[in-house]
Order: structure tokens, then C-alpha cells, then sequence
């Protein structure tokens, strides 16, 4: 009799587990919540669909941070390369942009998923949609809530692929923390990863700036350092730059109650050389005219100058200097979890055995974000999900083998 195993869970993890265990006979059976498939992933290639990224794989490697040992040995079995190779196989080509971040050609998730959904359907894959996970059961029953009632199912091999905890109307609820902490599972608690802040903005900048764009700056907390843009929000901060700090922003709001990240409002100028400039009279041009035309601070940069210079320095030209290399920008609190591109935390590794299974509930599965790792954006997210779907699927066909061996 065919084996079967039961996917829950329809985005890259998942559906990299379905296409392992197809390709190797087993009956895969894929449920999903939601009323169409893999619908974080299409939004993730909304305004570009970032796969992976083109940096030498150690470095790649490095961006998962404590958890980079258990994340390489699945990267290790599906590189980078490897999944550029797998999306040529589906009959689209790829291309690495100017930062090294590696898309498809025509950028859009859309024709991508719709291509694997074909493959996988044709190597005998079945889809269920609005099947809501109720309960899973230690004989691996599994329960769902449907349209048209309450469905049980029964598989060899079950793989959770519940996705973490942002972007709720996708499907990434964060439900399952409850059952799976009830059934032993240690779970680390979910909390926003590429993320934004809040800042305690005054009425009048918060007026003026929201939406506004803060270009070529280098941010720097700890030793963290890196030049990019972000956008001012009525609430605060967002944007790549910020995303690519956040863990650490995070961590040290929960620790300390704060976090002060500080600017460099003008990277390719001294401390000096503004110093020197904004020393120069100013005649009778207005201070704003001035700090333009000596230090190039004008608009929104001008704006974070008069909202976190002290008054009383303000007219101090050195420390004007100072601050424009320098500006501390005090970040109140992550913003909240369902609008964070990702979440941090979840099912521990010390709960699952080499092979993601959950060691007290054998035969059950978990890949993807509901795992406890985070990564930055730039690709890594996808590549890590789609291989630790592949290392789980992997895994769920090892058991199924096992179990017959014991019969």
C-alpha cells in the first residue's frame, strides 16, 4: 500500500517537503487554511520576488546568526546555487542584481508558483484548501475544521509547516504555539524579526516627514554598521536598512527598555570637513539655507538635526558636525508582530531530533519559519525555508522507511 504523508502548510517549506516525497512515491496530501496557495510567498514577490543571494556560501551562512550550525547543514544539502538550478528546472531563469540579490527574470512570484503547483500536481500531489489545523493527536491522527465540517486524517508521516507569526491575513497565525507548548513542545515565543520601530516623534516632524524617505546614511549600534536608506513613519522607522538591524535593535529594547541607534546623516563627509564648512560665516542666509549649502542637510535630514541636536548645541558648529556624523535616534519598540516581514523564535531545536522531527510526538515534522531561526532580508528567509522543507521531507521519508524496517 502507498505510504502517505500529510503537509500542512502550503509555502516554500511546505511545498519543497511535497515535492522530496512526490518524487520518491509517496502520496503527498498538502492542507492549507487559506483559500488558495502559498499566498505569503506571493507577497513576498509583490514588489520582487528575492530567492536567494549571490555571496560566497560562508558568508551566506553567517546570516543566521546562533542558529547559522543547524541552518548550514540544510543549506549545506540545497544551496544557494542549488535552488537557482531547481527554478531553471521549472522553466525560469534568474539574474543577481546590483547588491548580489539574486530574482527571477520578470521579478514576480506569480508564474514561479504557478509552475511548481503544476509539477507537484502532476507527480500526484492533492491539494485541500480552507483546511484549518484543530488538533494532532499522538496515534498521528490529525484534525481539521473545513467548510463542510470537521475532517480527520490519518497519514505515515505528518510535516508542519505552519509559517511564524507576521502577516496574520496570510495565514502565518501563530496558533499552533498553544497546542504544541500543551504537547511538550518547547517553543521560544514568537516576536518581530525585520521589523520596524517606534520613535517618539514631536507633532510638527511627525506632521511633516511621514512617508518620507532618509537616503544614503549609515546606521551604527554595537558593532553593527551598514549604509542604506529607510522611510520615516508617523509611528517611527522602517524600511531595509532598519530590518537589517532589528534583531539586535530587538534584543536591546527587551533587555535595556531602549535602544539608541545613531546616524551618519552624511557618509562621504568628515567630521572635519563639516566642521570646517558649517564654521564658515553664514551671512545672511537662514540657518536651514546654511546647513544645506555646507553640510547638504536639507528636508527630513534637516528635520532629525532640529528634532535630537539640543537647542542649546545647535548653534555650536563643531557639535553640529559631531552630530550629523553621529545622531542618536532613541527607538521606543518593535513595532508589532503581524506587521513585521518575518518573526523570530519558535519550535526549539533541542525539541526535534537531527531529522526536524519532534522528538515526544514521533512521526510529526516541522519546517520553515515555525522553527526558531531569523535571517535578514536579501533572500535568505526563502532559501532557508525551501531547504528545511527538503531537509524535513527528507526526514518524513527516513521514518516511513524505518517504520517498515520495524514491522
Amino acid at each position: 500500500m502507498k505510504k502517505s504523508v500529510a503537509i500542512i502548510g502550503s509555502g516554500p517549506a511546505g511545498l519543497m517537503a511535497a515535492e522530496v516525497l512526490g518524487q520518491r512515491g509517496v502520496q503527498v496530501e498538502v492542507y492549507d487554511a487559506m483559500p488558495s496557495l502559498g499566498r505569503k510567498f506571493l507577497m513576498a514577490g509583490k514588489s520582487g520576488l528575492n530567492l536567494t543571494h549571490s555571496e560566497p556560501f560562508e558568508q551566506f551562512v553567517s546570516r543566521y546568526g546562533n542558529r547559522k550550525d543547524e541552518v548550514k547543514k540544510w543549506l549545506t544539502d540545497f544551496t544557494p546555487d542549488d535552488l537557482r538550478a531547481w527554478v531553471r528546472g521549472l522553466g525560469v531563469e534568474t539574474f543577481v542584481g546590483t547588491s548580489g540579490r539574486v530574482f527571477p527574470v520578470g521579478m514576480k512570484a506569480s508564474p514561479l508558483l504557478r509552475a511548481w503547483i503544476n509539477r507537484l500536481t502532476a507527480s500526484g500531489a492533492t491539494f485541500y484548501l480552507r483546511h484549518k489545523l484543530s488538533g494532532l493527536h499522538a496515534d498521528g491522527s490529525i484534525h481539521f475544521v473545513t467548510p463542510d465540517g470537521d475532517a480527520t486524517v490519518k497519514a505515515d508521516a505528518v510535516i508542519l509547516a505552519l509559517g511564524g507569526g507576521s502577516w496574520r491575513r496570510l495565514g502565518s497565525s501563530g496558533e499552533w504555539v498553544e497546542w504544541l507548548s500543551q504537547a511538550g513542545v518547547k517553543v521560544e515565543a514568537l516576536k518581530p524579526s525585520n521589523c520596524g520601530f517606534d520613535v517618539a516623534w514631536s507633532e510638527v516632524f511627525k506632521e511633516k516627514f511621514d512617508g518620507h524617505p532618509i537616503k544614503s546614511v549609515v546606521l551604527s549600534f554595537g558593532e553593527f554598521r551598514q549604509q542604506g536608506e529607510f522611510i520615516v513613519t508617523k509611528e517611527g522607522v522602517e524600511g531595509s536598512l532598519i530590518y537589517a538591524a532589528s534583531a539586535l535593535l530587538r534584543d536591546a529594547i527587551a533587555k535595556d527598555g531602549k535602544a539608541v541607534m545613531r546616524l551618519d546623516l552624511a557618509p562621504d563627509k568628515t567630521e572635519a570637513q563639516l566642521a570646517e564648512r558649517l564654521s564658515k560665516p553664514r551671512g545672511s542666509r537662514t540657518m536651514a539655507n546654511h546647513l544645506e549649502k555646507a553640510a547638504g542637510m536639507k528636508g527630513v535630514k534637516a528635520g532629525l538635526l532640529r528634532e535630537f541636536v539640543p537647542k542649546d548645541e545647535f548653534a555650536d558648529m563643531e557639535r553640529l558636525a559631531f552630530y550629523v556624523k553621529r545622531l542618536p535616534v532613541p527607538l521606543v519598540a518593535p513595532r508589532p508582530l503581524d506587521e513585521a516581514i518575518s518573526s523570530a523564535g519558535g519550535v526549539m531545536f533541542e525539541s526535534l531530533d537531527e531529522n526536524l522531527m519532534l522528538k515526544n510526538i514521533p512521526g510529526v515534522f516541522c519546517a520553515g519559519e515555525m522553527l526558531d531561526w531569523e535571517a535578514p532580508t536579501g533572500g535568505y528567509l526563502i532559501t532557508a525555508c525551501m531547504a528545511s522543507g527538503r531537509w524535513a521531507g527528507n526526514g518524513a521519508m527516513e521514518w516511513i522507511n524505518q517504520s517498515d524496517s520495524r514491522l
